[in-house]
């Protein structure tokens, strides 16, 4: 009778661990399966981060709470950063609610400025619209300000000050910038901007110091970065261009986006065989003998170089040699289309619009 218990018992123990490898094999499956939906929803957010959050809400990866998607994007776990600032500047209610749940989740405390600028910025990379960069840098200069009080006068203080960091990165590091700023014209150029008042000089000091030792650290996610800038373009299609040297016509693919004309060999290439900044520059109708509706970009002067950049035959990154660059449209309607799509371009500067009243607010007394 023993003996049968102990036979009855062993079974009864077998089937509880076959149960139990079950229900293990099950778990492991459903782990599996949402692991592989994780990774689907992450490329969907790479490749549209809109569309991405919402596969990851509706397979229950994600809870439709601006709080639970801050914290998706801040640990960032296989997103591209390009992505993420696209999807904080997209400028809807939930992701204004999104952005700011995302700034909370940094902590400045105690930190000088430019750490706190060089974490904030290396958590995301900033869109090029101006719009949803005043966003942005307003929701890190309440942070920081929150976070240090006393530090500053007023957030529009902290922001045009942020503002100057950059610029002042941008200015020291860029190779095309020739003219590098040293620490007084960094002073000046910050003067009365704390409601009317000068910073501490020390504080300028350890902020241009900090910058000139080192520069911010860019996100650059494995080239798709130009891809990105290329998704909605201002205008695209083909052009005859002339060459600098040799004045031969070659026909090109151009993309106008962000205040830059970028052009290409073919329709498929990812990386431009040259880029043409459009500052600065201005546009006119040309006659030539070779070629019909044709116009051009030119400086103010005439005779300064156009700061642009071209990859040479051996794939090296090359400044460019022109004065003017002159295009041919296929047809007079094209080459108006091009003109009016380029002076656009050339005129609309909202960035340093916005910067420029912020600066205005910013240096007027405090009314206390």
């Amino acid at each position: 009778m023993v003996q049968a218990f102990d036979i009855v018992k062993d079974l009864e123990d077998a089937m509880a661990n076959v149960n139990a490898d079950l229900e293990a094999m099950d778990y492991d499956e459903k782990t599996d399966s949402k692991m592989k939906q994780l990774n689907t929803g992450r490329n969907k957010f790479n490749m549209d981060p809109k569309k991405g959050i919402e596969y990851l809400i509706e397979n229950g990866l994600l809870v439709e709470k601006p709080e639970e998607v801050a914290a998706f994007l801040f640990k960032g776990e296989g997103l591209n950063k390009t992505a993420i600032g696209d999807y904080l500047g997209i400028g809807k209610e939930f992701n204004n609610k999104v952005m700011d749940a995302f700034v909370a989740l940094h902590e400045f405390k105690n930190m000088i400025l430019v750490q706190a600028l060089r974490q904030f910025l290396w958590s995301f990379r900033l869109p090029g619209e101006a719009q949803k960069i005043d966003r942005m840098m307003e929701c890190f200069a309440k942070r920081y300000c929150e976070s240090n009080t006393g530090v500053f006068e007023s957030t529009d203080t902290c922001y045009v000050l942020s503002f100057s960091v950059i610029m002042l990165n941008t200015s020291l590091h860029n190779p095309n910038v020739r003219e590098k700023p040293d620490l007084e014209r960094f002073v000046i150029m910050n003067k009365g901007i704390n409601e009317g008042g000068d910073l501490p000089r020390d504080l300028l000091k350890s902020l241009y110091d900090s910058i000139k030792s080192e520069p911010f650290k860019i996100p650059e996610d494995d080239g798709n970065d130009l891809t990105h800038t290329f998704f909605n373009p201002d205008k695209e299609g083909w052009l005859w261009k002339q060459g600098g040297r040799i004045k031969s016509w070659k026909r090109r693919w151009f993309i106008l986006t962000d205040n830059c004309l970028y052009y290409f060999e073919f329709t498929q290439d990812r990386e431009p065989r040259g880029i043409i900044p459009l500052e600065n520059l201005q546009l006119r109708n040309v006659e030539d003998n070779r070629k019909d509706h044709c116009f051009e970009l030119y400086t103010t002067d005439n005779r300064e170089v156009i700061k642009a950049a071209k990859m040479d035959a051996d794939g090296r990154v090359v400044e460019g040699r022109h004065l003017t660059y002159r295009m041919s449209a296929g047809s007079a309607e094209e080459k108006e289309e091009w003109m009016k799509a380029i002076r656009a371009s050339i005129s609309r500067d909202p960035f340093y619009e916005m910067l420029a009243t912020r600066k205005k607010k910013a240096t007027m007394p405090s009314a206390e």
